[in-house]
């Protein structure tokens, strides 16, 4: 995902198998689709604390008590999945600090967007091997710069199975697809390569331990054709509006598949319950940016048409919106028979809204309580510890 800058329907013995599958601990009871407890995704790994995307961060994760890890799969040079949040390698290798790759800096279209940078299709495995990832969010900590490989998605589902081992519970692997379409305008697309690495591992069924994820609709529907693994559509948009509304711009408007066919529905759409019960055709559940479920407006009590600084800071950020009231999204994707995954959960206090008072367990606990069936986390030790008490 980006973001960098996210009633109760019954269903069958098969699909509630599979959502325990990978289940949380005992807790509190929580309004989820069939009554599971919601489940923590370790969002590129513990990416609060440890680079992104690295079997350092991912380890991590499960530690913390993530129930799945996520990798972004984007298509190497010689056709390897591995695990990048986008085929743009700058922000998150030592990459622009290689002068052995100076070369390879270029120009991409990605999504309609031209992007200048290093791309992951320009490099075999081995040399991306030789690369090292780096912390892309300047508030975080950068000590662990330059210390950590690239994973491919076979090392990241061999760390989910070795570790959840030690563990002594299963731990899944959630993968996102990254820009299919622009994957396969390379000849590198994304679909078989996933599936074939998935079968390797058996995971073929809607029980077992992987659920792929995937802002374009038509690679799911493609996929749901080849495997009864679940499937999630994601649900985007370009920002929250000052009256909470959403912003909807592209790239971030509407799936790119649909914008290179020219269809004028929206992330939006896919929201409403017609568009729900469409995304259930060909996908389990759906997985929105967490504005979608409830939102959150920013004040101008004294009319002057400038957002007021609530905290009297000097800045005006998330700390200065108040919530809204819930939308009926994640009633309407449970009576269609969907469950709903919410992101980005990140515990910045610039990141969060006044009514939680710098608190990132007070937001879980109304996301939890409004019935989301699962969280996208950077800091998946603050999910499970709001979650189970």
């Amino acid at each position: 995902m980006h973001k960098y800058k996210f009633s109760l329907a019954t269903v069958t013995v098969a699909a509630a198998l599979a959502l325990t599958a990978c289940g949380g601990s005992d807790g509190p009871r929580y309004p989820t689709l069939n009554g599971d407890t919601p489940l923590v995704i370790g969002h590129r790994g513990a990416s609060g604390y440890l680079p992104e995307h690295t079997l350092e961060a991912y380890r991590r994760a499960i530690e913390m008590g993530a129930d799945f890890i996520e990798p972004d799969l984007v298509a190497t040079k010689d056709g390897v999945l591995v695990a990048r949040h986008e085929p743009n390698i700058t922000s998150t290798t030592d990459v622009a600090q290689r002068p052995e790759f100076a070369a390879r800096k270029t120009k991409k279209v990605v999504d309609g967007v031209t992007e200048e940078g290093w791309f992951a299709s320009d490099f075999t495995l081995a040399e991306l091997k030789t690369l090292r990832a780096v912390q892309p969010m300047a508030e975080r900590d950068q000590s662990f710069n330059g210390r950590f490989q690239v994973p491919t998605l076979e090392e990241v589902i061999e760390l989910a199975r070795t570790e959840g081992a030690k563990v002594g519970r299963t731990v899944g692997v959630y993968p996102e697809t990254k820009h299919p379409t622009y994957h396969a305008g390379l000849g590198l697309a994304l679909e078989d390569r996933l599936l074939a690495v998935l079968a390797k591992y058996g995971y073929t069924s809607k029980s077992s331990p992987v659920i792929v994820q995937s802002f374009e609709v038509a690679n799911l529907k493609y996929l749901r054709t080849k495997t009864q693994i679940r499937l999630v559509q994601l649900v985007d948009a370009d920002d929250v509006k000052a009256d909470g509304s959403m912003s909807l711009v592209a790239p971030y408007d509407k799936p790119y598949d649909f914008a290179v066919a020219g269809d004028p529905r929206t992330f939006a759409s896919l929201l409403t319950p017609a568009g729900l019960r469409e995304v259930k055709t060909y996908a389990d559940g759906i997985g929105p940016w967490k504005p979608y479920l409830i939102s959150s407006k920013q004040v101008d009590a004294n009319n002057d048409g400038k957002p007021d600084d609530l905290n009297g800071d000097g800045r005006i950020d998330d700390r200065d919106r108040v919530m809204l009231p819930p939308t009926d999204v994640v009633k309407n994707a449970h009576a269609a028979g969907l469950f709903v995954h919410a992101y980005t959960f990140r515990n910045e206090a610039r990141r969060l809204a006044s009514d939680f008072k710098g608190s990132p367990a007070a937001e879980y606990k109304l996301f939890y309580e409004l019935g989301v069936d699962g969280v996208f986390s950077d800091f998946p030790d603050t999910a499970k510890a709001a979650r189970d008490n």
